[in-house]
This record gives structure tokens, C-alpha cells and sequence, in this order.
């Protein structure tokens, strides 16, 4: 027998104690060797004997009242919005049920004139209340307490229905066995904590589903289809269609849907996705290509020569998966409370009955009890029971995911999770990718020198011969001559050597500019350029050659310019403590010179793709607390193994769905605003957390005595979860913030176009 392994995705998980019962329940299960629960994915990865059916495993999930979801992603976020809409429906039939329940006990009060007063037909039909929300939309909570208890696990929905059956059991008593009992309120308490219940998941939901949508606006970027070229006709067919020797065409501005081989064409290629390297490729007839990577200027031909689990992209997944089964577990603050404070009310509410019940009656010599010892008996479990249902605690972390959502969102940054706040404060070091997260992730003219003629006589000359070429380093040359307002020719002649560089005559003046070897195969003399050009490579830049009528007359050094907010953000990391870390397959030289630029001491480089999850792991293991900013299809696997990854949104859709912050556009600044904003929610999350324990902590205390009224149990609940909401947005609402969870993404491009059939746009406001 060996070792299986599955995973699936979850639907109505709503909080950590979900996470908590679906890990417990498995783990109590024959033949399951390791489960890892994900509540930020919504995910379950189990390790099982592989004579255990899966069925089996599905069947645990299905019981304990979670369903199943598509893996699809689309079809993934439309039960998603399903559910949403099933949660409102409850809800709403909730939150009626409660309002005419809480209108009879007005009624009471002010039309009756006593508060104990009630009429037979006002308990019947708070009974019928009381049934219809909890056996109505109610009813999924007394499935998941039923199916968690049948496997010895106490969670919130177990502690809800002892609450809501109590009530239930102490209308019962009023209504037939003994006059007096405040049936009404009994079976109020039913009703409201019922829907207090679906209140608190509703609100979880709703922030999960709008995290989700905005994943998913992205995510619908990428492209699905690919033009599949046989006996020289092209068709469209999707990518998992693809084979592998099945031969393909990419045109320019598109991105490579496989892994391959050029067949024909050349091109230069981006594959800073891939490799980190923000400088394009140049590609030609029986180079590697790799799926991802975006084709800049010629179209090409290529073969497939990896798909399924082979291909480039599979093999990242497939590191994701295990990034996320190897990242340290984390346990929230209310969890370890939670773990035994579930059983412990449920231990104090059936002492406090049992007290009330058998001891006055031992006193007073009847040992089976009266009417005014049950009634006290029967107060005490069910007020301990009201007060005791962490309504408020388990809203706390909910408002406080709310409030930083809506803070977040009003600079661009997605917190996708609600470890998110937790984690992120205690963080120590934040490894930074190099190209795309500290660079700007686009070739860019940084340096200029001359032999003779100035300046702009060089840019000047490298722009005429570079004015037809499509090469994304002529851009880079071009946008700086028009940025510096230097006027050029266009040549009379011109030649691009892929790889190597141009030939042009303008004016009657024969220009080469390109590598300096490639000049030199020209019979040009480059000996006195080449301490300059050993000095700019030794920062990182490539540098092109500029020879006019076979003389150098200068270099032109092109590089990836660092963020206008690079040295900022390192700068206020350090202010608080933490240590950044730059990660980068650059080697030594290029990558210190980089981080001195923006004064990073911590570098590791000439590290291969593959490579920066074990990095971030190595890290972990010296107990640092590690957060991952990256951008790359190479970056997502150690995204997914820190402690918080931190995509940028401008970068590709696997990082972003890899990391549990996304930053809306390309903006570094954003890692220090979520930190900031996730340090300030954590804080009220703690803050609610108290507040909560103290109203459960002091109300079950007084509850034990039997003198707490049902009906003032229920309002110092309602009371508890007030002083939630208002610790949470009462400070924002005062300031006039935005409390939506909304947010519209920023971004330098007015479209972007990622379709193969070049057919699919996307608007990015």
C-alpha cells in the first residue's frame, strides 16, 4: 500500500474554527496520514493510505456541512456568488423572524404594561418563529452541530444549537408544564442568536466573495487559447488542447501559451516573468522558449516540447502546492482561546443546571425538584449558553478584516485574507524580487558616455540607426532621445543582426550600434571604451556600442531604473525593524550595486528560480518571520511559502493568486501602507477580542447564579457585538472614511491585451 494524495476545494467554510473542524475531523479518520487546511484558499490537501476510497474523504467533508467546489476558477467564483446570495436569502428570512419576535416582546412591554406578562397565543407563535429560523434557514447550522458532534468535535455551531434548543427546552417547560416561565423570551433567545449566527458568516462571506471578485477581474486577463498551425492551415484551439510537437504561431505583444523551440522567426522575448531578467531575450530558429514569457517584435513559429506536468508552468504549480503545505501553520489569536472555550461553556451551562436543579432541592427535602428550582436552573444554563455564543468574538475579526479592507482598498492594496493581519505585524524580514518589485521592470537609457562628440550627438546617432528596429532596447533609446527633446533622421538604409545589433547609413554616415564584440568582428577598435564598458556592466547595465564611420564615438548603458519609491519603502522598513532582503538571479556584483542604490545590506543572489522558495524556507527555519514581495510566475511559489506573500498587481496572474496581499498597480510603497494598515487592524482586532471576552467572561459569571433574565442575556450579547461595530468603524465614520471593501485597480496601461487570438481585451481603470 502507498501514500495518495488530493486536494479539494471547499465551499462554506466561514471562519478559523471552520478550518479548525475540517483539519480535526481527518485527522480522526483511518488511513489519512496529513491534512492541511488552507481558509485562505478555501482549500483541504490530504495525504491518505491509498486503500482509503476517496469517496470516503469526500463523504467527511459533505457530512460535516461543507460542499465541494469546482477547481475551475470561474466556475469556482460562480458558487461563490451563489453562496452569497443563498446566505442573503437566509438572512433575510433571519433577520424578519427577529424583528417580529423582537416587536412581540415590545408589545409586552409597552401595550401589557409588564415586562412577564405574556398571552398563550403570543408563545405560540414565537414557538412558530423560533422553528421556522432555526429548522428554516437555520437548518444548515443544526447539520453541521450535528455531524461535528457525531465526531466528538465541539465548535461554534455545536455551542449555537445547545443555545438555541435550550431556549427551545425552556419555552417548552413554560408553555406546558409550568405557568410562569417567560415562554416568550425562552423562545426569543432561539431566534436571535440563530440569527445573529447567520449574520456573523454572512459578513464573513461577503468580504471573502469581494476579495475573490477582484482576484478574479485579474485573473481574467490571462490567455486560454493558442493558434495551433497544421498542414498550413491556423486554427484556435485551448491551450490543454495543445500536444506535445504540435507546432504553434505567436505574434508580437503576445504571450508564449507553451513551452518550445523556435522553428522559425526571430524576435526578442520577455521572460522576466520567468527568468527575473528584465532585458528581452533575443530569440532565433532552435532556441528555447519558455510558456509565460512575452514575444516583443517578430513572430514566431515553435514547437511544443512540454506540456502537463512538464511544462514550465505546471512545474511552478506544482511548487505552489507544496510551498503551501510546507508553510509554517499559523495559529489566530481567537483560536487559541476558542479551542477550549467552547467546551468549557458547555461544561459551566450544564453545572450551573444541574446546581440550581438538585441542590435547593436537596436542601429543601424534595429530591425531585420544583417548579421555581427549574425555572432558576433552567435560567442559568440557557443565560450562560446566550452569553457564553462568541457572537461578538466571532464577528471581531470579520469587522476588523472590514474596516482594513475598506482602508486598504482606498490605496489599492487587497488584503486577501484575514491572516493577513495577524501575521504581517509580527513580521521581521521582507525579501524583495529585484526585477518588477524594486526595479521598474523596463529597459531604460541610465547612462550616457562619449569619446569625443557629446551627448546628445550620441543619442543622436544610436536613435537614427535604431528608428526601424522593433527591439524593446531601441525603445528604451528612442524614448530617451524624445525625452530629452533630441531630434533624428531616419536612415536611409538599415540592417538588424538579431542578437547583435544595427547597421544603418543616415546621411551618408555609416552607423553600427550594438554589442561591442559584434563591432569588433566589424574590424572597429573598442580598446579604448573598454574600461567604461567593464565598469557599466559591473552595475548591471548592458551596453551598447555607438560607432559612426568605423570610430566608437560613445556608449549607450541601458539598464532597469529603480522605483520612484523603492528608497522610501526601504526606508521606513527599517524605521520600524524590519530587515529587507534582496533576492535576485543577478550575480554579486550587478545585485549589491543595486541594493547599495537603495540601501538594502542583505543580498542573495545569483539565485536560480527555482531556488527562492528554499531561500524563504531557510529563512523560516532561523525562525525569522518572513514576508515576499514579488511579481514573476517565478516568484509564486515562494510568495506562497512566506509567512505573507505580497504580489504586485501589474505583474503576472499566478503571483497574484499565489499572495495574500495584492497591490494594485506597480507601486512599492503599497508593502508599507498594508503593513501600517495591518498592524492598526490587528490592534482592533485584539481590542474586539477583549471587549468580547469581557462581555462572555462577566455575563457567564452572572449567568451561573440564576438570576439573569433571558431576555437581558440576549440584549448584553447585542450589546457586546455594538461595542464591536463601534470599535471597529466608529473612529472611521467620525473621520468621514469609506468603509467599502471596493476598490478600482491602478495601473499605468489604459488596456492590456493577453488573448493568443488577440481578441480579448480587459479595461484596467
Amino acid at each position: 500500500m502507498g501514500t495518495a494524495q488530493v486536494r479539494y476545494v471547499i465551499g462554506g467554510m466561514s471562519c478559523s474554527f471552520c478550518a479548525e473542524s475540517i483539519r480535526t475531523a481527518y485527522e480522526r479518520t483511518e488511513g489519512v496520514e496529513e491534512v492541511n487546511v488552507s481558509l485562505a484558499h478555501e482549500e483541504v490537501q490530504i495525504w491518505y493510505d491509498d486503500s482509503l476510497s476517496e469517496v470516503e474523504l469526500k463523504d467527511t467533508l459533505r457530512d460535516l456541512g461543507y460542499t465541494i467546489r469546482d477547481p475551475d476558477k470561474q466556475k469556482r467564483f460562480e458558487e461563490q456568488q451563489a453562496g452569497v446570495k443563498q446566505a442573503k436569502r437566509r438572512l433575510t428570512l433571519a433577520g424578519a423572524a427577529s424583528l417580529v419576535t423582537a416587536g412581540l416582546m415590545l408589545f409586552m412591554i409597552f401595550h401589557r404594561g409588564s415586562f412577564e406578562s405574556e398571552a398563550r397565543w403570543m408563545a405560540l407563535v414565537t414557538l412558530g418563529l423560533a422553528l421556522g429560523t432555526m429548522f428554516g434557514p437555520g437548518w444548515y447550522i443544526i447539520d453541521k452541530a450535528y455531524n461535528s458532534l457525531q465526531r466528538g468535535i465541539f465548535n461554534q455551531h455545536v455551542l449555537l444549537e445547545a443555545g438555541a434548543f435550550a431556549g427551545l427546552l425552556g419555552g417548552f417547560l413554560g408553555l406546558f408544564l409550568f405557568p410562569g416561565f417567560p415562554t416568550v423570551h425562552f423562545f426569543a433567545v432561539s431566534v436571535f442568536i440563530t440569527t445573529y449566527h447567520i449574520l456573523s458568516e454572512y459578513t464573513s462571506l461577503i468580504v471573502r466573495t469581494r476579495a475573490s471578485r477582484a482576484v478574479q477581474d485579474l485573473l481574467a486577463l490571462q490567455p486560454d487559447t493558442a493558434r495551433r498551425v497544421r498542414a498550413g492551415e491556423v486554427e484556435e484551439v485551448d491551450v490543454s488542447e495543445l500536444t506535445e510537437g504540435d507546432r504553434v504561431r505567436v505574434k508580437p505583444g503576445e504571450s508564449l501559451p507553451v513551452d518550445g523551440t523556435v522553428v522559425d522567426g526571430e524576435t526578442a522575448v520577455d521572460e522576466s516573468v520567468a527568468t527575473g531578467e528584465s532585458v528581452p531575450a533575443d530569440k532565433e530558429p532552435g532556441d528555447d522558449v519558455i510558456g509565460g514569457s512575452v514575444n516583443e517584435t517578430g513572430t514566431l513559429l515553435v514547437e511544443v516540447t512540454a506540456t502537463g506536468d512538464d511544462a514550465f508552468l505546471n512545474q511552478v504549480a506544482r511548487q505552489i502546492e507544496e510551498a503551501r503545505t510546507m508553510k509554517p501553520d499559523v495559529v489566530q489569536l481567537a483560536d487559541r482561546v476558542l479551542k477550549y472555550f467552547v467546551p468549557g461553556v458547555l461544561t459551566v451551562a450544564t453545572a450551573s443546571f444541574l446546581f440550581w436543579l438538585l441542590v435547593p432541592a436537596v436542601w429543601s427535602g424534595d429530591p425531585f425538584g420544583t417548579g421555581p428550582t427549574i425555572q432558576r436552573g433552567t435560567f442559568a444554563a440557557l443565560a450562560v449558553l446566550v452569553l457564553g455564543y462568541p457572537c461578538a468574538l466571532g464577528m471581531a475579526t470579520p469587522l476588523a478584516l472590514i474596516r482594513g479592507g475598506g482602508l486598504a482598498a482606498n490605496r489599492g492594496i487587497l488584503m486577501r485574507s484575514g491572516d493577513a493581519f495577524q501575521i504581517f505585524q509580527d513580521v521581521d524580514t521582507v525579501v524583495l524580487d529585484k526585477t518588477g518589485t524594486i526595479t521598474r521592470g523596463e529597459p531604460a537609457v541610465e547612462e550616457v558616455v562619449t569619446f569625443g562628440d557629446d551627448k546628445t550627438d550620441v543619442i543622436r546617432h544610436a536613435a537614427s540607426a535604431e528608428a526601424f528596429s522593433e527591439h524593446p532596447l531601441a525603445d528604451a533609446i528612442l524614448d530617451h532621445a524624445d525625452e530629452r527633446g533630441v531630434e533624428y533622421p531616419d536612415p536611409n538604409e538599415f540592417e538588424s543582426v538579431t542578437g547583435k545589433g544595427v547597421r544603418a547609413e543616415v546621411a551618408e554616415e555609416r552607423i553600427l550600434v550594438g554589442k561591442s564584440g559584434w563591432l569588433g568582428e566589424a574590424s572597429i577598435d573598442t580598446t579604448t571604451a573598454r574600461n567604461d564598458i567593464d565598469r557599466l556592466q559591473g552595475r548591471g547595465y548592458t551596453v551598447v556600442c555607438v560607432a559612426v564611420d568605423g570610430k566608437v564615438i560613445g556608449l549607450v548603458a541601458i539598464g532597469d531604473p529603480m522605483k520612484d519609491d523603492a528608497t522610501e519603502t526601504i526606508d521606513r522598513m527599517k524605521q520600524v525593524g524590519i530587515t529587507p532582503v534582496m533576492i535576485t538571479g543577478d550575480n554579486e556584483r550587478t545585485a549589491h550595486a543595486v541594493a547599495e542604490t537603495v540601501g538594502i545590506d542583505r543580498v542573495m543572489a545569483n539565485v536560480l528560480p527555482d531556488d527562492k522558495r528554499d531561500e524563504i524556507r531557510r529563512l523560516q527555519e532561523g525562525d525569522e518571520r518572513v514576508a515576499m514581495v514579488g511579481d514573476g510566475i517565478n516568484d509564486a511559489p515562494a510568495l506562497t511559502q512566506a509567512d505573507i506573500g505580497i504580489a504586485i498587481g501589474a505583474g503576472t496572474d499566478i503571483a497574484i493568486e499565489s499572495a495574500d496581499i495584492v497591490l494594485m498597480g506597480d507601486r512599492l510603497r503599497g508593502v508599507m501602507d498594508a503593513y501600517e494598515i495591518g498592524k492598526s487592524s490587528y490592534r482592533k482586532t485584539k481590542q474586539n477580542l477583549a471587549a468580547a471576552f469581557s462581555f462572555n467572561g462577566i455575563g457567564v459569571a452572572a449567568a451561573t447564579t440564576g438570576l439573569v433574565h433571558p431576555v437581558f442575556a440576549m440584549i448584553a450579547m447585542v450589546l457586546s457585538v455594538s461595542v464591536v461595530l463601534a470599535n471597529s468603524f466608529a473612529g472611521q465614520l467620525l473621520r468621514g472614511e469609506n468603509l467599502n471593501t471596493d476598490f478600482t485597480v491602478e495601473s499605468d496601461a489604459a488596456a492590456v491585451d493577453t488573448n493568443a487570438s488577440g481578441g480579448k481585451e480587459a479595461e484596467v481603470a
